[in-house]
């Protein structure tokens, strides 16, 4: 009889682990089917883009689950490690988040995916990364990620970032005419005529742009940070210094100034005048010679008009001025870093040209996890991580600064004439005229903070420096583009005049 009980007793565990590990696979396997993921995951477009997609819409019939790109490859602990945390993570914010207010746009962006698309899971299904309908330009990329996919930290989804969910406003190749239509509006046949130092709308002959450029009086003041300024960087010391008067961008250099700059320089090919604008025949003009066609659509799908236009590296935004001061006959360059300051601030000496400070306007600190930050103030006069949906915004969205200058503080980073020194500062005398750092170093200045920068990195004294390399990051071209950055969005410029 006990004999019979054991073997009654292991039969019976055995049954009972049997039906528990059916159970549990079952379970596991039905969890990893896209019903499942989309019975959390409620948001249609997301799944209606992912039916268009060549994971799903593909040429061979073959489609993709949810889980093949969203966790590391089947058969791995890890696999079965980030389904776990994701589970309880999407259960969670299922249970207590309304779907309606998350910011799903954010959540399509390159930054945010890089988090829930494993790298390993691509090449787990694409082991062949050279197959024979590979165009040329294609073989020239896919060389150079697996000569630099460990070196550089590179992911598929940098040059692919719709073949999950498809994104008609997204390319990675060489973009192909103009993006934009012709404005209404007769072409202008020339500059504006400036007499006085006042405020005037400059008008780019042969086109139908105009802009807004402000006055900026001259005077003295101190450009850093105080040492007990929140926040605060060791570059920041403070010197006073004076400025003479000089014309400023109201906004940004916008996307229809610049196509309108790419149109009559750009170096492939030529455009044909009556789709944008018309060609100028100055040869002056003319032997400017302008970007290369940038690959995909540099304004990200998020549109062009006023929005400030982006990506363009320092030497091309040098080149537009260039361009611009040969149109119109005025001596049109990039702000200095301590232009840009003293505009700015418009007159004032606080952390920020408005109202408040850097501890309550930031994301980080103590309390934070329990109290918001505050963004009464800060929302009308900047376009930052907080309100932007990371992404840049229209001049409209925002109240200008004392001097009249709109975002001056956030919407994209703007280049700096200077070269970036952290000591610049102490290499000035005391109440220097118009200091301005033309060596020293290999990066510029860049000031302003973008779309995705907390409160702390949008204060006026705040400094920043372009990363060249690592903007060019996913660039595979050989040599690299000298007009275009592949991995920055968020910088932009805005011109000055001193006539």
């Amino acid at each position: 009889m006990k004999t019979k009980k054991i073997i009654l007793i292991i039969l019976s565990s055995f049954a009972a682990g049997t039906i528990i590990t059916v159970g549990l696979n079952n379970y596991y396997v039905n969890s990893s089917k896209n019903d499942a993921c989309t019975s959390c995951h409620i948001h249609p477009e997301s799944d209606k883009s992912f039916l268009k997609s060549v994971h799903n819409n593909s040429r061979s019939g073959v489609s993709v689950e949810c889980v093949d790109c969203h966790l590391p490859p089947r058969g791995t602990a890890k696999h079965l490690t980030t389904k776990i945390k994701s589970g309880i993570k999407d259960i969670w914010s299922y249970w207590t988040k309304d779907s309606a207010e998350i910011d799903w746009e954010s959540k399509s962006q390159l930054e945010y995916a890089r988090g829930i698309v494993f790298n390993e899971s691509c090449k787990r299904c694409h082991t062949q990364l050279f197959p024979s309908r590979l165009s040329d330009e294609g073989a020239i990329a896919h060389l150079y990620y697996t000569e630099n996919e460990e070196k550089l930290e590179l992911n598929c989804i940098d040059c692919h970032l719709d073949a999950g969910h498809h994104n008609p406003n997204y390319s990675h190749s060489k973009m192909k005419g103009i993006p934009t239509q012709r404005k209404d509006g007769e072409l202008f046949t020339e500059a504006t005529s400036v007499d006085a130092f006042e405020n005037f709308t400059e008008k780019i002959p042969g086109t139908n742009i105009s802009f807004r450029m402000v006055a900026i009086p001259e005077g003295s003041f101190t450009i850093g940070s105080p040492a007990d300024e929140k926040f605060r960087n060791e570059d920041e010391a403070q010197k006073s210094v004076k400025i003479s008067q000089f014309w400023m961008g109201e906004i940004e250099v916008s996307w229809d100034e610049y196509w309108a700059f790419y149109a009559e320089t750009m170096s492939e090919g030529r455009t044909a005048p009556a789709l944008v604008y018309a060609n100028n025949s100055d040869p002056n003009v003319d032997a400017v010679s302008g970007p290369t066609p940038p690959f995909g659509l540099p304004d990200q799908g998020w549109g062009g008009g006023e929005r400030p236009a982006i990506t363009m590296t320092h030497y091309a935004a040098q080149t537009y001025c260039q361009w611009l001061s040969k149109k119109t006959g005025k001596k049109y360059r990039l702000p200095t870093e301590a232009e840009w300051e003293y505009a700015a601030r418009g007159g004032t000496t606080t952390p920020y040209f408005f109202e408040g400070e850097p501890g309550k306007f930031s994301n980080t600190g103590f309390w934070r996890f329990l109290f918001d930050a505050d963004t009464a103030v800060i929302n009308t006069f900047a376009i930052y991580k907080n309100n932007s949906k990371n992404r840049t915004a229209e001049p409209a969205r925002v109240a200008a600064n004392p001097f009249g200058l709109k975002n001056m503080l956030g919407n994209v980073m703007e280049y700096c004439a200077d070269i970036y020194r952290a000591d610049a500062y102490s290499q000035w005398a005391e109440g220097e005229l118009n200091p301005w750092v033309r060596d020293g170093g290999e990066e510029y200045v860049v000031r302003g903070g973008g779309y995705a920068d907390d409160a702390a990195a949008l204060r006026c004294a705040a400094r920043s420096h372009t990363e060249h390399d690592k903007w060019l990051k996913t660039d595979p071209q050989q040599p690299k583009s000298i007009w275009w950055y592949s991995d920055v969005k968020a910088i932009g410029f805005r011109v000055v005049c001193t006539q």
